[in-house]
């Protein structure tokens, strides 16, 4: 599957959620000019301060909510030239704006609640069946759009929505105690207005505090709680990575973006540190949904890692072919010796150039005192035009190698069976190749020296013979009996 594949199902998912904190946020607009407008009414027929009070916030709801609605339209833009990481922020302010205003709020209410008690005196409120009606109908609504808030905001993890949904949690309890004080101002408790009024500013004073706490970590890109543990858990269980060197988090919109470092083993090859990373990014998802990681991978030397990986892993690095290497250990030391191969036409003062470099570089890695040999060969780097030759030739060769391996057999060699001949001429001379068999339990380096002592043979009697490469297999378990 493609990456635009990928992304498909992903972006109309985030399409989806969109909308659908558009349609609450707009639903919300709408509750709050409603209830503003029937507040208002009411407090004007009771004469409750409490209830004023109540009114007057219900207009800095639909200002509120007005501005939410397009927080929440902001924060879905894609990112652009000049917001690389999206707009998801703008959420954050939208509910640092809700705790400016629950401040605010609370704090003109608790004002006026503590002059009206100081003074000892209020005016007369006058309970109807039309503002009761108003309340209870206030408090019906106020709960279901706080509860549908809160269910879109943790589905579609809007930190607008949440703070929004905690603004109208307030407006709830808020109601409830001016009801509560326009009974109690009925039953003829003296004060009972204003010490609600104090009540509801010291409620809407603490969420305030909670709000903005959690929004202010937002803003300065507080890691969310939990999920670092998580990320890394789920990291450390990715097999092929080493260690994790560095994670960073932030919040963002809803979703939690950052950038995690891994540790991998130097002698990897590129495709397998590159499925290691999507392995890990599917694990990093599947452990925190909506997380956008990115993944750097860091190559690390490894306790188990042998001196000959490490010779050939220098060797990659400097681009330069080598085969036949060895290791030994002399007393303290090692002596590394092996055949480097470099363009045929290449003057030998670069080639030795080339050589230096490499042995220096061997040096390093394993000290100064680090014995290294190196055997300069030609290699043929283009690629010259031949044909297969007379079949004559094929048969003449395939009996000569044949009969080399059933002399070798006689004297105990593995090496039977040479099949699949084939026989090409080129310039620089004949390319042979051809198959042959060997008990499956021997060593690989037994077998090489074999075919090896044959292909000298070959190569003395046919000096027209210029490279022999041979493909040894198992005897199959019927051949053997």
């Amino acid at each position: 599957m493609s990456d635009t594949q990928d992304r498909m199902p992903a972006a109309a998912a985030s399409a989806e959620m969109s909308q659908i904190k558009q349609r609450a946020a707009a639903l919300s607009v709408a509750a709050s000019l409603l209830l503003t407008l029937a507040k208002f009414a009411a407090a004007l027929v009771s004469g409750s301060l409490a209830l004023l009070t109540d009114a007057l916030q219900g207009l800095i709801d639909i200002g509120s909510t007005l501005f939410t609605w397009f927080a929440v339209r902001a924060a879905d833009k894609p990112a652009d030239d000049k917001h690389h990481y999206g707009h998801g922020k703008v959420e954050a302010l939208a509910a640092l704006l809700e705790t400016a205003i629950l401040f605010g709020l609370s704090g003109a209410i608790l004002w006026e609640a503590i002059n009206r008690l100081r003074a000892g005196t209020e005016p007369p409120v006058e309970v109807t069946a039309l503002v009761v009606g108003v309340l209870l109908f206030s408090l019906m609504v106020d709960a279901t759009r706080w509860r549908a808030l809160t269910t879109v905001a943790r589905d579609t993890r809007s930190e607008a929505l949440a703070a929004e949904a905690t603004h109208f949690a307030t407006d709830f309890v808020g109601t409830a105690l001016v009801l509560a004080g326009l009974v109690l101002s009925r039953m003829g408790v003296p004060m009972a207005d204003s010490a609600t009024a104090l009540g509801l500013a010291v409620y809407m004073i603490l969420t305030a505090y909670r709000l903005g706490r959690r929004t202010i970590d937002t803003l300065i890109d507080a890691a969310p709680k939990g999920v670092s543990e998580r990320l890394r858990q789920a990291a450390a269980e990715v097999p092929g990575v080493v260690g994790i060197e560095w994670l960073k988090l932030r919040p963002a919109g809803g979703q939690v973006q950052g950038e995690i470092g891994i540790l991998v083993s130097r002698t990897l090859p590129l495709d397998r540190v590159t499925a290691i990373k999507t392995e890990l990014l599917a694990a990093l998802a599947a452990a925190e949904a909506g997380a956008e990681i990115t993944v750097t991978a860091n190559p690390v030397q490894v306790d188990d890692e042998t001196a000959l990986e490490r010779v050939l892993l220098i060797a990659l690095k400097m681009k330069v072919p080598v085969h036949h290497v060895s290791v030994h250990s002399i007393g303290e030391r090692l002596s590394v010796s092996l055949d480097m191969e470099v363009d045929a036409g290449l003057p030998l003062s670069e080639a030795h150039d080339i050589a230096t470099r490499l042995e220096s570089a061997i040096r390093a890695e394993f000290g100064g005192e680090t014995e290294v040999e190196t055997h300069i060969e030609p290699m043929e780097t283009s690629q010259p035009s031949g044909h297969n030759a007379a079949w004559e030739t094929v048969e003449a060769i395939g009996k000569a190698i044949a009969q080399e391996a059933a002399r070798a057999a006689e004297a105990g060699g593995p090496i039977r069976d040479i099949h699949s001949v084939r026989v090409r001429e080129t310039r620089n001379g004949l390319v042979v190749n051809y198959h042959c068999r060997a008990e499956g339990a021997l060593d690989v380096a037994a077998v090489h020296n074999a075919v090896d002592a044959i292909e000298r043979a070959v190569r003395q009697a046919r000096p027209d013979v210029c490279r022999l490469v041979s493909h040894a297999e198992p005897v199959a378990s019927a051949e053997r009996h």
